[in-house]
């Protein structure tokens, strides 16, 4: 208690967002800024697809699709997903993915769901980020639901970051990029795909390929905790 008393007054507790000191009960985020933080609502939609799945209708075969948080540049989400990609706070990233998940897990969107996959980074990039952030927030899911992360989805080769491309390049950028190395784990199974942010959909939909490609009788659920309008 003294020890954790000391480190909170040389480290104290603060809101990524709003930089207020945090209570105990609540982690990285104030309770104010979370509830404020904009969601899309997009897992309400009924009888019509919404936006996201729009993205990826016709395209590729998927159960549903949603993120839940509506991203930009500037605004708090994107903040958070700044801080827990660059600035060494996966922590951050669990503990949003946990959000999510409790938000939507009541619902019945993850519903008939059997595992969560994060979208994952080559192991050169994970060794010199220390983690894959969609794999944290995938960890967040998996508290809120119950269901088993599988790691089986692998990146083949390193690929260019996708934050400055064009909606071509970033196609261009993730052809062939992912492989499961594992598909008897998987087969038959409804799986929910993890990544971080949605904006063109390009790597969503090759980790989406490759599952489908490589899993017999698989079935995606598509999640970002972000996403663009």
């Amino acid at each position: 208690m003294l020890l954790k008393s000391l480190i909170d007054l040389i480290w104290p507790r603060v809101c990524h967002i709003c930089g207020s000191t945090l209570p105990e009960t609540d982690r990285f985020v104030c309770a104010p800024c979370i509830s404020a933080l904009p969601r899309t609502g997009y897992h309400r939609y009924s009888g019509s697809m919404n936006p996201m799945e729009h993205r990826f209708a016709g395209i590729i075969p998927f159960e549903r699709a949603t993120g839940h948080f509506f991203y930009m540049p500037g605004n708090p989400v994107a903040e958070l997903i700044h801080d827990f990609k660059y600035r060494n706070f996966p922590g951050l990233a669990t503990y949003l993915g946990e959000i999510a998940g409790k938000e939507l897990y009541p619902t019945g969107f993850f519903s008939q769901a059997e595992a969560v996959i994060p979208v994952p980074l080559h192991f050169i990039k994970k060794m010199r980020r220390g983690y894959n952030q969609s794999e944290a927030i995938a960890m967040g899911l998996s508290r809120a639901t119950r269901l088993p992360v599988d790691t089986s989805l692998r990146a083949t080769r390193p690929h260019r970051t996708q934050t400055a491309l064009g909606h071509e390049m970033r196609l261009k950028n993730t052809i062939g990029l992912f492989r499961v190395s594992h598909p008897e784990r998987l087969k038959g199974k409804t799986i929910i795909l993890v990544d971080d942010v949605c904006t063109t959909g390009a790597t969503l939909l090759a980790a989406a390929e490759a599952i489908l490609r490589d899993v017999e009788s698989s079935r995606v659920i598509l999640f970002s905790l972000g996403v663009t309008f």
